[in-house]
């Protein structure tokens, strides 16, 4: 099952460098990184190629760092190619918590990263309708 890990961190200077700092140390390379601010303090996520080693990393550093569970589907680089998965996401009725995504291949192949309530329910779900979904080892070595 993939992960992410999910920093909760004081906004400023500073924190991204000691964060990616200790990640470098521990030979942990990040596969895809996402900000979200909130005023003085944001949310880092962050896709690593070790989420748990890059996790404990950081919390011996004092950072308050969680492993989060994910869904991650490989999609076409194309219009409509992220509208298919949301469909399907919604006609099961599930409602996305967290998403971002990132280009493989530009015109070619797509990731799309999305947090939600249940993750075996929606893996079956796009793995049903014929969707790639990733896992751990699929994930990290992209």
């Amino acid at each position: 099952m993939p992960h992410q890990v999910s920093v909760f961190a004081e906004n400023k200077p500073g924190k991204i460098e000691r964060i990616t700092r200790i990640l470098a140390e521990n030979n942990i390379n990040i596969r895809a990184i996402t900000i979200s601010d909130s005023g003085d303090y944001g949310i880092i996520k962050l896709l690593l190629n070790k989420p748990e080693d890059g996790c404990e990393a950081l919390k011996r550093d004092g950072i308050a760092a969680t492993l989060k569970e994910i869904v991650a589907v490989k999609m076409d680089d194309k219009p409509g190619g992220l509208y298919n998965v949301a469909r399907i996401i919604r006609e099961s009725g599930v409602n996305v918590e967290d998403a971002y995504g990132f280009i493989l291949e530009s015109g070619k192949s797509a990731v799309f990263v999305f947090q939600v309530e249940n993750v075996r329910t929606v893996e079956r779900v796009l793995q049903d309708a014929g969707i790639t979904v990733l896992q751990e080892k699929d994930l990290y070595m992209i």
